[in-house]
């Protein structure tokens, strides 16, 4: 039985406002994507990764994978349109003796190992189980501009990757939702609608994605700190 990491990275990245997608961009002359792919790699508790993306960056995918060899098996995966079309077809291309599958934003870097081993022994335990951080802003309720409430802190957290599942568990929300036409916003939210409890484990303020301009200083400064000698 192996841990199936799955790292969907066939975004178009508006937000981040460039030609390029947010995961191919440079981050001190690395793809951000590879950067991810490293600390997966290294993992213990991970022992093969799928990386789906759009079948026009095939091509530059396999380029850059083929100028950083790793020692895990990588496959590249021809993603969806949708994030949770790309996590379903890599799914689908799973082996049968998969046992968990972690699901990690391909612009999320950071990622502490021992988080990453933390997350997948509790999805072994438990099912289910994913990254948050609490919340530190105060969280309204709104509609049409006007406020309906006011949410309490301590109810909220801010869900991250990786999150991990035991494969069939994860297989069948998925078939669920593709039956259903629910577009989730995470992997978790198809868990759930199954009935079943997902475990919060704390994450990391470090562990940010990738989305934005203002977000690559922070990032730059992040691979800095992590170059630095213990």
């Amino acid at each position: 039985m192996s841990v199936l990491a799955i790292i969907p990275a066939a975004g178009t990245g508006v937000r981040m406002g460039s030609g390029t997608p947010k995961q191919f961009l440079s981050l001190e002359g690395v793809p951000i994507f590879i950067h991810t792919l490293r600390k997966f790699a290294r993992s213990e508790a991970i022992d093969s990764i799928d990386l789906g993306v759009r079948p026009d960056d095939m091509q530059r995918v396999h380029q850059d994978l083929a100028a950083e060899p790793v020692a895990k098996p990588v496959s590249v995966i021809a993603g969806g349109a949708t994030r949770q079309e790309t996590v379903d077809r890599a799914l689908a291309a799973a082996p049968p003796d998969i046992e968990i599958v972690v699901v990690h934003d391909a612009v999320r870097p950071f990622v502490e190992l021992d988080l990453i081993g933390k997350v997948v022994e509790a999805a072994r335990k438990e099912g289910a189980a994913i990254l948050g951080i609490p919340s530190i802003d105060t969280v309204k309720q709104v509609e049409r501009q006007m406020i309906l409430g006011t949410i309490p802190r301590e109810r909220i957290v801010l869900a991250q990757t990786p999150q991990a599942f035991r494969y069939p568990l994860l297989r069948d929300a998925f078939a669920k939702a593709r039956q259903e036409g629910f577009m989730g916003t995470d992997e978790s939210s198809l868990v759930e609608r199954l009935g079943v409890n997902v475990t919060v484990l704390m994450g990391s303020d470090r562990n940010i994605k990738i989305t934005k301009p203002s977000d690559l200083p922070l990032a730059r400064l992040y691979l800095a700190q992590e170059a630095e000698p213990v």
